[in-house]
Order: C-alpha cells, then structure tokens, then sequence
C-alpha cells in the first residue's frame, strides 16, 4: 500500500512538471524573423532556436552565426529559476540563467568564467506565436550594444 502511494505521489508530481513546461510558450521551434529584428552590424544572431522538455528541465539548442557570419551552434539545459547552468559550444559565454518572470516573459543572463557577458529578456506574444529577444552587451571596444531579435514560431 505504501508503495502504491509513493509510487501515485511521484507520478502526480512529475506530471505536474510536464504540465507545467508543456504550458510554456517558449517550448517549441523558433526561427529569426531578420525583417522585424534590429541588430547591429557586427553582432552574432541566433537563426534557429529549439526549447524542448527534459525531464524537469528545459533544454535549448540554437543555431546560428557569429558577428563575422561564421555558423554557430550552442546548447543549454537547465531550470527557469535564474540559476547558472552550463552552456556548451558557445565561445563567449559558459553560462546562463533564465529566471521566469511572469507567464510568459524571462530574464537571461550569460556568463563567461563567472564574468555577465549579456543581459536580456524574452517575451512570448499572449497568442504563442512570436517571440521577442532583447539583449545588452558589450562589444570588443567596451561599448553598450543592444539587439532586439524577433522570432517566429514554427
């Protein structure tokens, strides 16, 4: 019996995080709409970005180029709580943080050796079909740069 009941409560609770991702918007395919995007010149840009559920954490691979049209590709995985998780294959940041601020925006933070690299925050439209990124960084002069970069989903 006690097993049963142990075994009922971990199903409900890990449905409850299935539940819980599979309301996010932000989980899905997103491809860069370069039209309604503003980025600067010399600023890498995300073409491709793909948020899928695992277990109870989100995972995020993303594609695209660098600043100099080389390709890029990067890959996250880790919880909406604005905690550092590691980031793989990305040459200026080793981490990020994605804190969930209301139902459908977040904040994010990268990080390089500890060190912020880029602050942003990610809207999702009230209907799941587009999907804003503004970000703040700074160049390799020490300048303030900021993007916005727009997203549909697919």
């Amino acid at each position: 019996m006690k097993t049963r009941i142990i075994l009922l409560t971990l199903v409900f609770c890990l449905s409850a995080v299935v539940a819980s991702f599979a309301s996010d918007a932000n989980v899905g395919s997103w491809k860069l709409n370069d039209a309604k995007s503003k980025i600067p010149d010399g600023v890498g840009k995300n073409t491709s970005v793909v948020y899928t559920v695992e277990g109870d954490n989100l995972k995020c691979v993303v594609d695209g180029m660098d600043g100099k049209g080389q390709a890029t590709h990067n890959e996250w995985t880790g919880k909406l709580d604005g905690k550092d998780y590691e980031i793989t294959g990305d040459p200026i940041s080793n981490s990020r943080a994605i804190k969930m601020l209301g139902k459908d925006s977040y904040k994010l933070t990268n990080k390089k050796d500890g060190k912020t690299t880029i602050t942003g925050t990610i809207v999702t439209s009230a209907d799941g079909k587009m999907r804003t990124l503004k970000t703040t960084s700074t160049d390799d002069k020490g300048k303030k740069v900021t993007a916005t970069f727009v997203y549909d989903k697919q």
